[in-house]
């Protein structure tokens, strides 16, 4: 599917990269404007004591925008709401839908908010469930409805019906995968932008995790590696 112009909408600096890195570079080759909105300040992304919650957010709105121009994202833009304090509640809502009504993308994509774990060995993070949350809640009432946040419409910000929503999600979830072979060498290296994060991960070797996981979700298609989404069309 063609898009002229999408919103990835994440909690945290690298998040989208995880998530959907593969596909934001084939739709930005293909032509399609691609901003980002990144809810939270990335402050809780490291655990070592040299750094404070103030500077660990500077660095990484820097490795966010460095791995943005690795995947030709057009602009990153940040809320800053708290890392590690998110709630899908109405001051999220109308920040994300002020960025919504702001682009008028065809397609917005966000983090799946029912997953809550992946296997046994990864518990989901309330902040990505509390994003995709409120992209609910912004697609479903909140950025097409006149009456919804009037401030928003005194700010000159008109009410926009989302077309498409892509949420990134388990393969065993999905009813899209988008094959990202042409991309992964690029998907992989925006993530390597968010140093810090990979650094505060451990013994993560990149390359192949990325490729190993790539490679299951696209288990059983005709394809090498995939990201995959659960997608929906909201325009008749």
């Amino acid at each position: 599917m063609d898009f002229e112009r999408a919103l990835v909408v994440f909690a945290h600096p690298d998040d989208a990269e995880f998530l959907c890195g593969g596909t934001i570079a084939r739709w930005t080759e293909a032509g399609t404007e691609v901003d980002y909105v990144c809810a939270t300040d990335g402050s809780a992304g490291w655990n070592g004591p040299d750094l404070g919650r103030e500077e660990i957010a500077a660095v990484r709105a820097d490795e966010l925008r460095a791995a943005a121009d690795v995947l030709g994202v057009k602009e990153v833009r940040f809320l800053g709401f708290v890392d590690g304090t998110l709630q899908p509640d109405l001051e999220l809502r109308k920040a994300v839908t002020r960025e919504v009504r702001r682009v008028r993308p065809d397609v917005i994509v966000a983090p799946d908010p029912s997953l809550l774990w992946s296997g046994r060995s990864y518990i989901n993070h309330p902040d990505h469930r509390a994003v995709g949350e409120a992209v609910l809640a912004v697609v479903a009432c909140d950025a097409p409805t006149r009456p919804q946040f009037p401030e928003l419409l005194e700010e000159g910000f008109e009410p926009f019906t989302v077309p498409a929503l892509w949420l990134s999600t388990e393969h065993r979830e999905a009813d899209t995968k988008v094959d990202i072979g042409s991309t992964i060498e690029r998907k992989i290296e925006a993530l390597e932008a968010h140093t810090t994060q990979i650094a505060n991960m451990g013994d993560f070797d990149v390359d192949a995790r990325i490729r190993e996981w790539a490679a299951a979700i696209a288990e059983s298609e005709d394809m090498e590696y995939a990201e995959a989404f659960r997608t929906f069309l909201l325009e008749d």
